[in-house]
């Protein structure tokens, strides 16, 4: 019972991300969906020395694009899926904003939220508060504090 269901994941450093691509491959498996995973490359503080601001541009890039491919063989296992993988530059907020309203195939975003002490994260407060009304697909928030088990029981 394939669908079109795209279930976008934001690849970020926080331990909490792997609860939202967890989440998302469960969700894309049992509906026929597929995972999209979107890393933002935020800006260089070399601007102003531009070779400089260049190479790290490419290394982080390349960064960017090795872990992605290193997610791709887990989103495989555990959706049946390659990912479709994007590579933005910029703000996290604003990049992950215009690749949703861009690309008419992602259907849900699912992130994953802190349950410290300091919040459930920078993106979480600023898409689930007002910037909510920018999204055009519903927005799946994941307690980052779930095990791989408890998500799999409600995925």
């Amino acid at each position: 019972m394939p669908t079109n269901r795209v279930f976008l994941v934001v690849v970020d450093d926080s331990p909490e991300m792997q609860a939202a691509l967890r989440f998302a491959c469960r969700r894309a498996y049992s509906s026929g969906g597929q995972v999209a995973l979107l890393r933002v490359i935020e800006p260089t503080e070399y601007e102003h020395f531009a070779s400089i601001g260049n190479l790290m541009r490419a290394e982080a890039r390349e960064a960017a694009e090795e872990l992605l491919n290193r997610l791709a063989g887990d989103v495989n296992q555990l959706s049946g899926h390659m990912p479709v993988l994007y590579v933005r530059e910029g703000s996290p907020r604003d990049e992950l904003i215009a690749l949703i309203a861009e690309e008419p195939s992602i259907s849900v975003l699912v992130l994953a939220a802190d349950t410290g002490p300091s919040g459930p994260g920078p993106l979480v407060t600023a898409l689930s508060g007002k910037y909510i009304g920018k999204l055009r697909v519903p927005l799946t928030l994941v307690p980052g504090s779930l095990t791989p088990e408890q998500i799999d029981a409600i995925s």
